[in-house]
């Protein structure tokens, strides 16, 4: 745990959260945000900064409660249209926290204040740039 981490601090009951679920790795709880109802975030009670410090034993106690809790949000509210899940790394990236958590974001029009913009530069690809950059990742793969 970290001292001064936010995070740290709801997993262990220092400051009060609403839990959705929790077992001995994780606390998924809601979001004080609510940028739409139901925003839920899932913590590893282990702190880890982001995603990069995860071990496989980590990623295999947190990332398969993926789906429990998704299907939790999605079926309870017949409202739920869809579900964004989000993970910031780094605060280019929109992390604010940094401690490792994944947001769960329900969506039920799209006119609800939320949004997501992906640049479209598939102009600025041909085939070949692509794959030296497929290469290059692959040379980086961790077994």
């Amino acid at each position: 745990m970290a001292d001064n981490c936010v995070f740290c601090k709801i997993i262990n009951g220092e400051i009060p959260s609403t839990t959705v679920y929790e077992d001995e790795d994780v606390k998924a709880f809601l979001d004080i945000s609510q940028t739409t109802p139901g925003h839920t975030l899932l913590v590893p009670k282990k702190h880890v900064q982001d995603i990069f410090e995860y071990d496989d034993e980590l990623a295999q106690k947190v990332l398969t409660k993926i789906p429990m809790i998704a299907r939790a949000i999605r079926n309870f509210d017949p409202a739920i249209q869809g579900l964004n899940i989000v993970n910031n790394n780094g605060e280019v990236a929109y992390q604010s926290v940094f401690h490792s958590h994944i947001h769960f974001i329900p969506r039920y029009s799209a006119d609800e204040g939320f949004s997501m913009n992906f640049a479209d530069n598939t102009a600025n690809y041909n085939a070949d740039q692509l794959e030296k950059i497929a290469a290059r990742i692959r040379t980086k793969l961790e077994k």
